[in-house]
């Protein structure tokens, strides 16, 4: 299957496993993927993930976690679509309500979170937020 976004596909794949109550879900596999589940695992909106590979694409497994069966994403929201690309410079940075949700920032260093990004002092695309 061809999708025109693969990255709106995964945060759509994640919020319909939620929504299903799920404990894993599988997605098509690839190194921004890879990336973004790295960046959910170190900030504890996921338990865990890996990557089983095939002879075509591989599949990423991502197991979700719950506490006391309260997901811990409660939300996600894709920034920059494909038509849309939003930029941010390395002083506007987008905060997610007030600091308790993550901005994911595709850099020349790399994904990382907003909080990150001020650290290093580098801008870039604004790939999604999740809270």
């Amino acid at each position: 299957m061809l999708t025109t976004d693969p990255i709106a596909d995964f945060l759509t794949r994640i919020r319909n496993a939620i929504k299903a109550r799920k404990k894993y879900v599988d997605i098509p596999s690839s190194k921004m993927k890879e990336g973004l589940a790295e960046i959910l695992k170190t900030n504890n909106y996921i338990k865990d993930y890996n990557v089983i590979e095939d002879n075509k694409q591989n599949i990423l497994r991502i197991h979700l976690q719950y506490v006391n069966g309260i997901p811990s994403i409660t939300g996600l929201k894709k920034v920059s679509k494909p038509g849309l690309r939003i930029y941010a410079g390395k002083d506007e940075i987008p905060k997610v309500l007030n600091g308790l949700g993550i901005s994911i920032i595709s850099t020349s260093k790399g994904l990382m979170t907003d909080k990150q990004a001020r650290k290093e002092s580098v801008g870039g695309e604004v790939i999604c937020q999740v809270w």
